[in-house]
């Protein structure tokens, strides 16, 4: 049975649309459409954006209004989350990519890159469990962005972040690109668990609430400075120990609620886009964006240590202090350095071994 050309071109047309990494082989090219795509905004490259995290995060950042261009990569299944999220009437043009192979065309010319790529925690399984498998696809990824978007600024997601931030800070020295202030381990959701956390014992509205957390992105290294809480609260010492506890152990409590059907995908998605929207408006020139995170920095004697950072047209242009500590929360400090030191030597020693 012939089909007539116009039945070939409609064909054409919806392969494109299911397949947009094949559009070159289509036989309407995207190129010759009206519809150009793309208000005046950043890049943003999504790698891993198939995954449990990377689906919500990939929908809400299609929903942002600083994105003109969205590049959504995996290893599988990222072509059915692209011809999706290409259907939601926003201004951000959608890409997908699948596979190594597509790697460098998923970067070049990105500005922002978040990366949530890796397997997630099951129940019984620590962050160390994670480390193997999720330090080889972070190595990769990374040296994918080294050579094709070299001053993109990198949200690394994939945990353990303690160690995966390391991981990544050594690929780009070996590559000669490396800049510290482009480096950014996301702990958003230690703060947004503290703000939900806090403001329900305070009574108060969560968006009103600022809890900063300092140290790293598990268990003990995540220090909540309930002592800097805005607005200005006090905590009995029994409050004090709840919250820190319930802060350190929030992914637990989710993994465990799960019961093996994953771990926090998306409050992690909700806290990345609260993250990445950050570091759009500090591309994008606006004064006084301030956020956690998990950064190079000499505030400890410690190479990489989460704190309040100055986010700006070059990443984090300001790594802020601890500020005052009280005694509990200075205990909880070296505590969490301890383990913390570890976490980093494990992920430098990942990629000199």
């Amino acid at each position: 049975m012939e089909f007539s050309s116009e039945a070939n071109q409609r064909i054409a047309r919806l392969a494109a649309h299911l397949q947009p990494q094949m559009e070159e082989s289509s036989i309407l090219r995207r190129a010759d459409c009206r519809a150009k795509g793309g208000s005046p905004g950043f890049k943003v490259a999504i790698l891993g954006a198939a995954g449990g995290i990377g689906q919500p995060l990939a929908m809400l950042m299609k929903m942002n209004p600083l994105v003109s261009v969205l590049h959504l990569y995996d290893v599988v299944n990222s072509p059915g989350v692209t011809a999706d999220l290409s259907h939601m009437d926003t201004g951000a043009v959608v890409r997908g990519f699948l596979g190594q192979p597509q790697l460098e065309s998923a970067l070049t010319g990105m500005d922002l890159v978040i990366i949530p790529a890796g397997v997630p925690r099951k129940p019984g399984m620590t962050r160390d469990d994670l480390f193997n498998i999720n330090a080889g696809i972070v190595k990769t990824l990374c040296e994918g962005v080294a050579k094709c978007c070299p001053n993109a600024i990198v949200n690394l997601i994939s945990n353990p972040v303690n160690s995966t931030v390391p991981i990544a800070a050594e690929v780009f020295k070996k590559a000669g690109t490396y800049d510290p202030k482009r480096l950014l381990g996301v702990t958003t959701l230690d703060v947004v668990r503290a703000n939900t956390f806090v403001a329900e014992v305070l009574g108060l509205d969560p968006r009103e609430v600022n809890v900063p957390v300092v140290g790293g992105h598990s268990g003990v290294t995540i220090l909540p400075l309930l002592s800097q809480v805005k607005p200005p609260s006090s905590f009995t010492p029994e409050e004090t120990e709840y919250l820190t506890n319930r802060i350190q152990n929030g992914g637990t409590e989710v993994v465990e609620a799960k019961a093996g059907a994953g771990s926090a995908t998306l409050s992690m998605a909700y806290a990345a886009v609260k993250f990445a929207d950050a570091c759009l408006r500090g591309l994008r020139g606006d004064a006084g964006v301030v956020e956690c995170a998990f950064v190079a920095s000499e505030v400890t004697e410690l190479p990489f240590f989460a704190t309040k950072v100055r986010l700006g047209r070059t990443g984090a242009e300001e790594v802020y202090q601890l500020g005052p500590l009280n005694e509990y929360e200075r205990v909880g400090l070296e505590k969490a350095k301890e383990e913390l030191a570890g976490s980093i030597q494990k992920g430098i020693a990942f990629i000199k071994k």
